[in-house]
């Protein structure tokens, strides 16, 4: 027997994890990176970097995020794979933690991503875990990142570099991993609904769905980037003028636009960035994609 082939139980254990790997994972990691395109071609956006502007960033603009965006892609593939292999939280924080190292190698240090790659990166695995048939096709996403690593995400190592982490110690916000552990719900809850009723109302302007759902996002979200630069006064403040925009019919109003335009005006006059409504509006377009199995 020649020592160096595969037993037949090896063989056979290599063959049902090779078969648990959906054939789109790269399709999966494309449609990520293409919403979080989508999310910077979003305008009037309040705070944040678009196509048009760096909104309240003075170190970033719509090509850092491009180059961002590129650089972690293969890393959407690798975490979509993990999950196809029911991978343990531990190897999808070591993806993660490479993946935040290729952004910050393409955008010189800036951080563009880093709330993206752990939400957005957990939701493509999730989609590789579904795709793969490790988990119930029917299962949302959600359901899949918190019955399936939610505990681990509470209890993983605190990142101390962390803006959005020192917030939410300092202001006791329950912060991106609180989301993800429980599944994402300002996604399911508020941003799933408001892109719907968005397009419905407006299916020729998706730009607009789009600025409707952040809008929604920021109202209601306990967003730790806003925390971060304006403190609880800033959180409330930004909120307050995103639901007075809904209140006021939204995208439904002649003048949306202007208005929309105007509170981002509000919003980069105060170096306010609701970072965290951008991450669940991409990772809403994503979750979105999915459920009408785009991908």
């Amino acid at each position: 027997m020649n020592g160096h082939l595969l037993t037949p139980p090896a063989q056979q254990e290599r063959s049902r994890v090779q078969s648990r790997r959906p054939a789109n994972v790269h399709q999966i990691a494309s449609t990520a990176t293409a919403c979080l395109l989508l999310e910077l071609e979003t305008w009037p956006k309040p705070g944040l970097v678009s196509h048009i502007d760096c909104g309240s960033h003075y170190d970033m603009n719509s090509e850092t995020f491009r180059d961002s965006a590129a650089a972690i892609k293969p890393f959407f593939a690798a975490l979509a794979d993990a999950g196809a292999q029911d991978c343990e939280m531990g190897r999808l924080r070591v993806i993660g933690i490479e993946a935040e190292a290729a952004m910050r190698a393409a955008t010189g240090g800036i951080n563009t991503h880093r709330g993206a790659i752990f939400g957005m990166g957990l939701l493509c695995a999730a989609a590789g875990a579904s795709a793969s048939g490790v988990v119930a096709e029917d299962i949302s996403l959600g359901t899949i990142v918190s019955k399936r690593w939610g505990h681990d995400i509470i209890d993983g190592p605190v990142l101390l570099r962390s803006h959005g982490d020192r917030a939410r110690r300092r202001f006791g916000a329950g912060g991106a991993r609180m989301e993800a552990a429980q599944g994402f719900p300002t996604v399911y809850q508020i941003g799933l609904p408001a892109l719907r009723d968005a397009v419905e109302a407006s299916p020729h302007d998706l730009d607009a769905a789009r600025v409707q759902t952040c809008f929604a996002l920021i109202a209601v979200l306990e967003d730790t980037n806003l925390l971060h630069r304006g403190g609880p006064q800033g959180l409330l403040y930004a909120k307050q003028l995103a639901q007075d925009f809904l209140d006021d019919g939204g995208i439904r109003s002649p003048q949306w636009k202007r208005r929309a335009a105007s509170i981002h005006q509000q919003f980069t006059d105060r170096w306010l960035s609701p970072g965290g409504a951008a991450d669940l509006l991409a990772m809403t377009l994503f979750v979105d994609a999915h459920e009408r199995r785009s991908i």
